[in-house]
């Protein structure tokens, strides 16, 4: 049986996961709302499809995986708004189900550690509604892996640019930790837990290394051979409601589970290694 993957929002996590299973053999299928990124999502070797607006009845039949990367709304989870109430019968091949959701569903821990078994204590309405999407998934009695990202940087996706354009600002708040991960990184617990799956489970994705962001930048200043951004306190920073939202929440996110439970050897075990690597990707380029 052609092993199939259907993907819930075909974005930067998600194509990840693809360069590796598409030349494996899979069949991947992967939507979108908008038919104007259905280009790039071919050249990832998946199959793009409309969601909400188009039928996803065919790849359901055919899929042994699921993953599901859209968030949630207001209303709740959108696929199985649309989807969840014969989603056993629509997709009867399913061997795992990936939800990826947030480490903000732990809230704030005021730079304190959390593990997968911390209380579910949510400072936003953003974590508050990952917090219900987890729990609709586990509602549905299919083979559930929950994955609980960390703030996610790679390719396309780092500091360079705001330095290398003068546009970065390190943003100084006393005590504030955050935990990172790259996307390859993202990539590989994916695929360790579909060729060992454990229905029920769910995984910090992180790093070892939680940081305070504007070290972050400070070291990729230096990779560029630039000086430091210049400092602006948290206060005076100019943030947008999203961006000042994040720093309502400080915590070091432990990682033992990927590892112990799933053989993980992270790619990038810091911040200094992931960026260099970019950087190095970059210049090759």
């Amino acid at each position: 049986m052609t092993q199939t993957l259907l993907t819930i929002g075909q974005g930067y996590s998600a194509n990840s996961l693809a360069k590796r299973l598409a030349p494996e053999g899979w069949q991947l299928f992967g939507t979108t709302r908008s038919p104007e990124k259905y280009a790039a999502i071919k050249a990832q070797g998946v199959t793009p499809l409309l969601f909400p607006d188009g039928d996803l009845t065919d790849a359901l039949s055919k899929a042994t995986h699921l993953l599901v990367s859209a968030s949630p709304t207001e209303g709740g989870d959108p696929f199985l708004a649309k989807y969840g109430s014969k989603l056993a019968q629509r997709a009867p091949a399913l061997q795992w189900v990936g939800y990826l959701s947030t480490t903000g569903v732990y809230g704030d821990h005021k730079g304190g550690w959390v593990t997968e078994d911390t209380p579910l204590t949510p400072s936003s309405r953003r974590g508050l509604m990952r917090v219900e999407a987890e729990e609709q998934w586990r509602g549905t009695g299919l083979p559930l892996h929950i994955f609980r990202l960390a703030g996610i940087y790679g390719p396309h996706r780092g500091p360079f640019e705001k330095i290398r354009n003068g546009t970065a600002r390190r943003i100084i708040k006393d005590g504030q930790v955050f935990s990172r991960t790259h996307v390859d990184d993202i990539a590989q617990v994916l695929l360790a837990s579909i060729n060992s799956p454990n229905p029920g489970a769910a995984y910090n994705v992180c790093d070892d290394m939680p940081a305070p962001p504007q070290d972050v930048l400070a070291y990729a200043a230096e990779l560029l051979g630039m000086a430091p951004p210049p400092e602006v306190r948290f206060e005076e920073a100019e943030l947008s409601p999203m961006a000042r939202s994040f720093y309502g929440e400080s915590k070091r996110v432990a990682n033992d589970r990927i590892k112990d439970d799933l053989g993980v050897n992270l790619l990038y075990p810091d911040y200094m290694s992931g960026l260099a690597a970019i950087l190095a990707a970059e210049t090759h380029r």
